[in-house]
């Protein structure tokens, strides 16, 4: 079972500094997927950030964090041509517990100047992770994924 959490904050500097906690978890123990910074300038333009390397990422499991950040954050920009493809992808990840309500929650996350730290992991998180994280802030969402849930959604990867 994996979870997605994505923190929103305030700025980018306090995303960072999550961020960088969360690099010191991975490294103590925590199974990470992937580990991402979105934030949106004063324009309203997004960017991503990949904060170091996380190490012990599978192949997998990198491919469905992928997959999944681009979906929850920039299919409205995808061209018709990756229509059909991102369609099918979108419609696995519905299946299978990230649902439209979700991914809007997500959005609403990011104004301009904010950033969210967003994090998957490859099992659930637990008081650790929270504990360590309480001192930045920020609104946190979460989803879970069951094991049958990430497997159908990286055999999806690795079809689309």
């Amino acid at each position: 079972m994996s979870d997605l959490i994505v923190i929103g904050y305030e700025d980018k500097a306090t995303a960072e500094q999550a961020a960088a906690r969360v690099e010191q978890l991975g490294k103590s123990g925590l199974k990470l997927n992937g580990v991402a910074i979105v934030s949106k300038d004063e324009q309203g333009y997004s960017h991503v950030d990949t904060p170091g390397s996380v190490a012990g990422v599978s192949a997998a499991g990198g491919a469905l964090f992928g997959s999944v950040f681009g979906l929850l954050f920039f299919v409205p920009f995808l061209g018709a041509a990756v229509g059909g493809a991102i369609g099918a992808m979108w419609g696995a990840l519905r299946q299978h517990g990230l649902d439209d309500e979700f991914r809007r929650q997500v959005n609403e996350t990011l104004e301009s100047g904010s950033a969210a730290l967003v994090v998957m992991t490859a099992e659930p998180v637990g008081n650790e992770f929270t504990e360590a994280l309480g001192p930045f802030g920020g609104s946190v969402l979460r989803t879970s994924l069951s094991e049958e849930d990430e497997r159908a959604l990286i055999a999806e990867v690795g079809e689309a």
